[in-house]
Parts: C-alpha cells; sequence; structure tokens
C-alpha cells in the first residue's frame, strides 16, 4: 500500500495523520489484551493466583507529604489577622512595623515564651572606628 504523499493536501494529510494515531492506539491495545492473556495462562498454569505475582500497588511505601505552612510566629497589630511564620519574605507589614519606633520584632511575637532560639535582643549601640581609619587620621595630622 504506497501512497504517494506529495499528491495529498494538507487537509487529507491532517485526516490521514488522525486515522493512523487511532491506528497505532487500537493495536496497542490488542498488544496489551493478549499478552494479559498469556500472563495469566501462564500464572494459571504455574497454579498461583495473580495477586501473588503482582502484589497489590497499596503495599508500596507512601511519598511524605509538603509540611504546612508552619505555625505563625508574628502578628500585625494593626490587622491582627495578619500573621508571618518568621520564614521567607517578610511581608510589608512587617517592615513598616519594625519602622516605628520602639518596635521591635521580639513586640511583634504572638507568644514571646516561644521566641526563637537564634534571636537575640540588639540594642542601638554606635559603631566604634576602625583601627586603620584611626591611624589615617592621626598621619594626617602629623
Amino acid at each position: 500500500m504506497a501512497l504517494k504523499l506529495d499528491a495529498l493536501s494538507p487537509k487529507e494529510l491532517h485526516a490521514l495523520i488522525a486515522d493512523a494515531k487511532s491506528r497505532v492506539e487500537g493495536a496497542r491495545s490488542q498488544q496489551v489484551k493478549a499478552l494479559r492473556k498469556t500472563i495469566e495462562g501462564m500464572i494459571k498454569a504455574e497454579g498461583l493466583e495473580l495477586s501473588e505475582v503482582f502484589p497489590a500497588l497499596g503495599t508500596r511505601t507512601k511519598k511524605s507529604k509538603r509540611a504546612g505552612a508552619g505555625v505563625a510566629r508574628y502578628r500585625n497589630p494593626a490587622n491582627p489577622a495578619q500573621t508571618w511564620t518568621g520564614f521567607g519574605k517578610k511581608p510589608n507589614w512587617f517592615i513598616e512595623a519594625i519602622r516605628k519606633r520602639g518596635v521591635t520584632a521580639e513586640t511583634l511575637l504572638i507568644d514571646p515564651a516561644r521566641a526563637p532560639a537564634t534571636a537575640k535582643t540588639t540594642t542601638a549601640k554606635k559603631a566604634a572606628p576602625r583601627k586603620s581609619a584611626a591611624k589615617k587620621a592621626t598621619r594626617k595630622r602629623a
């Protein structure tokens, strides 16, 4: 069955492709059915059950699910419905609240007793001048 594809229009070519795809799917399903029959016959000939040869899929180990969003640690004082776990990008309300005078991350904690172990209370300190800067200043004076 030789077809001259050059003589076919694009519409006829698409129809031919669709027909070929459906025939491939049909042939594949027939192949699967025939193989399944052969395997079942072999299993019965050996005196076994299908479940003995092919155990149920439910016995496989299950993949662990992704952990939830986490427990909220910080709450927006202006809108208590807004919370943040402390992980990921800081929300805008958190950044704005921290900018206010007297507000720290510790004051926004929902439960101060559950404060992160790594959180340190910091106070504003004036940075000490570097030694190299101090040496340069004394050299200029001399």
